[in-house]
């Protein structure tokens, strides 16, 4: 009797997650092993990123325990620092137990099939002050920071008197119109706006919030007239959204300067200009295209390999549905792209022939704060209390696990009965603070 195959999925997010899901319920007894790493011990469901940031979802419950989700699946908390194809193994680095700066473990794995989906990271750009005093919202702990630091900020406006303080504690900078942008700015206006209802001296209209973006228009992945429609919906809002306009600098003082030639203080900014792949392809030797992603055939099987795959928003896969151009990195091709990769392997393995992956987009949705959203489907457009509530219902299908959507469907009503979640709790971003100053204040 032959031994179980070795499958070895590199990443935890949409990719790794669906597809370990649908190798664990299709795979017979003793056929495969399967082994998931990620340094994270969860997946992040991005989409939720900014209603856990505004309050509406606890953000334990945006995240997926891979260990609890992927029961039978060997989960390694790790990130990849080389590949041997000859071999077909993979080296690792895993996160020190004792403390930050303690020396690293390495960990060897052998594979017989390989995926690689460790997904993208932020992209950043060389702005000067960027680094110092950017935001990003790309993790769970960034949709934290920022909801505490908005709220912060509103305390730190109504208690100073000094007009100037006051103006850059109001003042809330985003960077990048796509949909992360827009919706994590939407729904942190929308909380701020009812948050400064618990204030007296702080009106909605005190508040000024800038939209950055380098294009000519926001929403790059819908058609034009949902763009201008969301734009104008924004504005209604006394939003400013600043179209081909792109962050010049950040002074020490926390002046923005933006390359229309404003300049004004502020002390929020967040970073949300697009992504890039994962840098640690870089290190595998594998064929990458020029933005870093690996080049992929239609069946997602890396160019130059046979048993080694990719997906997800690290891979460029041709888009069959638009002949000559590649799959965005979305999270709709992600889920897709999960299942077909799952059913190749099991195919690859059986030594079945592989499918082409095919799927055509069926629309975009975003939520633009409590009862407000925009999306587009199959060339219809909508907006409202309508598209807020698909951008619900969709979302919530898709997060895996029955438990996870039970737990956003119970914080979803909670918030709706009783309001959205406005405590700001800075100290969890430095639990041992108070503690160091009562050692630095001990005889």
């Amino acid at each position: 009797m032959l031994p179980p195959a070795r499958i070895l999925l590199i990443g935890g997010g949409q990719v790794g997650v669906n597809a370990a899901l649908r190798l664990r319920s299709r795979l017979r007894p003793g056929e495969a092993e399967v082994t998931l790493v990620d340094p994270t011990s969860y997946m992040t469901y991005q989409p939720f990123l900014a209603e856990a940031a505004a309050g509406a979802i606890d953000p334990r419950h945006v995240v997926v325990p891979l260990r609890r989700a992927l029961p039978g699946v060997r989960v390694v908390q790790g990130r990849l620092a080389s590949l041997d194809q000859s071999g077909r193994r993979a080296h690792l680095v895993l996160p020190s137990p004792i403390h930050q700066g303690a020396p690293t473990t390495e960990l060897t794995l052998p594979y017989d099939l390989l995926v690689l989906a460790p997904g993208s990271v932020s992209r950043i750009l060389p702005v000067p002050g960027l680094a110092r005093h950017g935001i990003g919202f790309r993790s769970v702990a960034e949709a934290v920071k920022l909801r505490n630091h908005v709220l912060t900020q509103l305390d730190a406006a109504s208690s100073t008197r000094d007009p100037e303080v006051r103006q850059a504690a109001l003042t809330f900078v985003f960077v990048g119109g796509g949909y992360a942008g827009v919706g994590a700015l939407a729904e942190l206006e929308d909380m701020a706006r009812h948050a400064v209802g618990h204030y007296h001296n702080i009106r909605p209209e005190d508040l000024r919030w800038v939209l950055v973006e380098a294009e000519k228009r926001i929403l790059r992945e819908t058609e034009p007239q949902v763009a201008e429609r969301t734009t104008a919906d924004l504005r209604e809002r006394a939003i400013d959204v600043r179209l081909g306009t792109r962050l010049a600098a950040v002074t020490d003082e926390g002046v923005v300067e933006l390359t229309d030639g404003s300049r004004f203080a502020a002390r929020t900014l967040v970073w949300t200009a697009g992504v890039r792949a994962n840098p640690v392809l870089k290190q595998t030797g594998l064929a990458v295209d020029a933005q870093g992603r690996l080049r992929c055939d239609t069946h997602l099987r890396v160019l130059g390999t046979d048993r080694v795959f990719a997906a997800g928003d690290c891979a460029a896969v041709p888009d069959l549905a638009r002949p000559g151009e590649t799959c965005r990195p979305n999270a709709q091709h992600a889920v897709h792209q999960a299942t077909v990769l799952a059913d190749n392997l099991l195919a690859t393995l059986r030594d079945q022939p592989t499918a082409e992956y095919r799927h055509e987009l069926r629309g975009s949705l975003t939520s633009l704060g409590l009862h407000m959203g925009v999306a587009q489907l199959r060339g219809r457009s909508l907006h409202g209390r309508p598209a807020w509530l698909l951008h619900r219902a969709v979302h919530l299908r898709r997060v895996p696990t029955w438990e996870r959507k039970a737990r956003v469907l119970s914080d979803w009503l909670l918030a709706g009965l009783t309001g959205r979640e406005m405590v700001s709790l800075g100290e969890l971003e430095e639990p041992r603070a108070g503690f160091e100053q009562l050692l630095d204040e001990s005889p």
